[in-house]
């Protein structure tokens, strides 16, 4: 049982395992597990919700308001909840069944989803409307993630862990890729206010799957996380663990310069390349990074490629700077379409790689701890991408504002990459 900063540190003791990264595994080994081949079904669905609400709320917002300042608070408002409550989050996985937090954020992307239909047929959207929507949706999110990372944990053990995040990640991708095709559809099909109504339904699978599925309590269960000075304790215990330092470090800078913020601006992009309008032109490209990343998790998983070392997750994370900086660049639809095939690709690579890491290495007694914390470094600081791709886009152009924040973040990768491995070779 954790009781305060003194166990956090005894608990981290002797942890750092970077000479030994994760085991080598069958291909698809985490799929051969059923309630692992269940969870993943089920996420990817609601996975594929979430991105359909955002093909379709977002193409709304540009439509209605023409605003980069609301895009870039698009991506602002879906990721500070991460930054300010991932440890919180993680600290409830740590002592309740994450079963339920996943399903309490499943039913706050319901209402959204509802909510989202019914401004959209009455015609009463407002700025203030879309803000407060997304910044749930950004809570939903929050709930949903280190809960998840701690239940996949719990189904496969340490041993298919690897597996099962980088299919956890495929996953994601699957219901990313699905999400523009079957939004675009959607829209099409039944215009986008009765689109995102139906899309509400797709969340249910994991919400009703989760009832009764099983689980496995941990032996054991963290105290409460009481207040900032418990997350400085779980910092401080994890100080001298180079393995989750570096990759907590890696995943915040990309988090930080790029994350997903050109996503949110992918209208503006598909119109500069001749296809400013709702047809599958955009949908493919809006698509075309969560397809790379599908194929990643297909390759890597079925061949056994990449095992995860810090080393390897750098030089990934810089081939991402590079194809995220020549997509800022692109004019051609063609180029731009397959650069951002190769960035789904490697970044699926190096993202699920650190994960791995991270909880591989992570003390069992605040394991969810620690996952929030690497959420709070990959995914919060997403909210400040917000800030570079999109806010300062406004300015300068989305176009310049991505490619100055690709370039950026590669120095900074580079940077990280020599201190940590220079500091590898003295230890």
């Amino acid at each position: 049982m954790v009781t305060g900063p003194k166990s956090f540190r005894k608990s981290a003791l002797g942890t750092d395992r970077s000479s030994t990264p994760a085991p080598a595994e069958k291909s698809f080994a985490a799929l051969r597990h059923p309630v692992f081949r269940a969870y993943f079904i089920t996420s990817a669905l609601a996975m594929m919700a979430d991105s359909i609400e955002h093909v379709i709320s977002y193409w709304m917002l540009f439509e209605k308001f023409h605003s980069q300042a609301l895009g870039g608070f698009a991506v602002v408002s879906h990721w500070l909840p991460f930054l300010l409550f991932s440890v919180y989050s993680g600290a409830l996985a740590d002592r309740f069944d994450p079963r339920r937090i996943i399903q309490l954020g499943m039913v706050c992307f319901i209402a959204v989803s509802l909510a989202w239909g019914y401004l959209f047929i009455t015609d009463t959207l407002e700025m203030w409307h879309a803000m407060v929507l997304l910044v749930i949706h950004g809570f939903a999110g929050v709930l949903w993630g280190p809960a998840s990372q701690l239940f996949i944990h719990d189904i496969v053990g340490a041993a298919q862990l690897q597996s099962a995040v980088r299919l956890s990640a495929t996953a994601r991708m699957l219901g990313l890729l699905m999400g523009p095709a079957i939004g675009g559809g959607l829209m099409l099909a039944f215009g986008p206010e009765r689109g995102i109504l139906l899309n509400a339904l797709i969340y249910l699978p994991l919400v009703l799957w989760l009832w009764k599925a099983p689980f496995k309590p941990r032996v054991l269960r963290a105290a409460a996380l009481r207040g900032v000075a418990d997350i400085v304790a779980v910092i401080h215990a994890i100080a001298g663990n180079r393995t989750i330092v570096s990759m907590t470090l890696l995943a915040g800078g990309a988090s930080l310069f790029i994350g997903n913020a050109y996503q949110a601006q992918m209208p503006e992009f598909a119109h500069d390349l001749g296809h400013g309008h709702a047809d599958i032109a955009y949908s493919v490209l809006l698509a075309a990074d969560a397809a790379g990343s599908l194929i990643a998790g297909i390759v890597l998983e079925s061949r056994g490629l990449l095992r995860a070392r810090p080393k390897t997750a750098f030089i990934l994370a810089m081939l991402w700077c590079c194809a995220i900086g020549g997509f800022a660049a692109s004019t051609s639809y063609p180029i731009s379409f397959a650069l951002l095939l190769v960035a789904g690709f490697v970044q699926l690579s190096f993202s699920s790689m650190a994960q791995t890491l991270v909880q591989i290495n992570a003390p069992a007694d605040i394991r969810g701890r620690v996952i929030g914390l690497y959420s709070m470094a990959g995914l919060g600081m997403r909210a400040f991408s917000g800030i570079t791709v999109g806010v300062i886009g406004g300015f300068i152009g989305v176009h310049w504002s991505l490619a100055l924040s690709a370039l950026g973040l590669l120095a900074i990768v580079c940077g990280l990459s020599l201190f940590t491995m220079r500091g590898a070779a003295t230890r």
